[in-house]
């Protein structure tokens, strides 16, 4: 068998392994109990009580750039290995008005989005990466975990980061405070946040609370919770803001446990417009299709198969003529 028939050999009986076995399942639900946050963009005020907050609950260091490079509050610029949630700002024009797209400002938050169906999990070959089966929060096992990074190239939202400056380098991302739950706290981000701009709570609930803010007249006498859903009443007398008509996190990607609302298109708050469909539905879908039925290795013996026939016979050529 030369090697152009080799190949269409192998790919025909990929396809006949694969044919009535490769239904890509569906894109996962949101469970019951998921539990999350709710970011209201028109609500913060840029202090990154949150931040500091962060950082202190999970022993992280300060992060710091020349104040040559970037202005002193700007940093730090993005969320890593030492930095688990961040405040940035988008800016246009003059900067008069808040939260409003021209010659305006507004704040936007980035942490990890606890996806529906998760893509890191998806990929994550040791299952270093886990979704809560009651309250759907992703986490990270350090100790299961082999440095593969499949979970950061995996990413839609470029969240897990890799603390390559370590003697033994993790992955770290927000697993939403889960060791305080024990004691009865909750995100430590949500519990500082002074407007309840990041509001803490079960996600069918913040999704009502979005639902009620939405359908308000802007600029109507309201209240906003502050800390926790459900928990001690912190609320406070506000007015409605004007929003773009979307709760962001609610179809994106097969939906996030955390949503947001904002004043200005999130297209230019850094959050990318993503189909509603789960790669994870997708891949495993494939992987599935050519593992399950042994395909892929079968494949791959085969194609080392006539490798080292092909290697053998020209040395035995090699040979012949010399």
């Amino acid at each position: 068998m030369d090697r152009r028939n080799f190949f269409k050999s192998s790919l025909a009986a990929g396809a006949a392994l694969s044919t009535g076995r490769a239904r890509a399942r569906e894109t996962r639900s949101i469970l019951p109990e998921a539990l999350g946050l709710l970011y209201d963009s028109t609500l913060c005020i840029g202090c990154k009580a949150c931040v500091a907050a962060c950082k202190r609950e999970n022993d992280m260091p300060p992060e710091f750039l020349p104040r040559t490079e970037q202005p002193y509050w700007d940093q730090p610029l993005d969320i890593s290995g030492k930095t688990l949630t961040v405040i940035k700002v988008y800016r246009h024009g003059t900067m008069d008005k808040k939260d409003q797209e021209e010659n305006g400002y507004a704040f936007i938050k980035k942490s990890c989005m606890h996806c529906v169906d998760p893509s890191c999990v998806s990929a994550c070959p040791v299952s270093a990466m886990q979704k809560d089966p009651v309250n759907g929060v992703v986490s990270y096992d350090k100790d299961a975990c082999i440095g593969c990074r499949y979970c950061v190239a995996a990413c839609p939202f470029g969240v897990p980061r890799f603390t390559y400056d370590q003697t033994f380098p993790q992955i770290n991302k927000c697993q939403l405070c889960k060791h305080r739950w024990k004691d009865g706290g909750y995100s430590a981000c949500a519990e500082v946040c002074p407007t309840g701009a990041t509001l803490y709570g079960k996600v069918t609930e913040l999704k009502a609370e979005a639902t009620r803010r939405r359908a308000l007249k802007p600029g109507a006498a309201t209240t906003y919770p502050r800390g926790k859903l459900g928990g001690p009443d912190q609320s406070y007398p506000g007015v409605a803001a004007k929003y773009v008509d979307r709760l962001y996190g609610e179809t994106e990607f097969g939906g996030t446990q955390m949503v947001f609302l904002a004043g200005v298109p999130f297209e230019k708050l850094g959050y990318p417009n993503l189909p509603p469909r789960s790669d994870a539905a997708t891949s495993e879908t494939m992987q599935n299709t050519l593992y399950g039925g042994l395909v892929m290795p079968i494949v791959f013996l085969g194609a080392l198969t006539y490798i080292a026939k092909r290697n053998v016979k020209d040395d035995e050529q090699g040979g012949h003529h010399g």
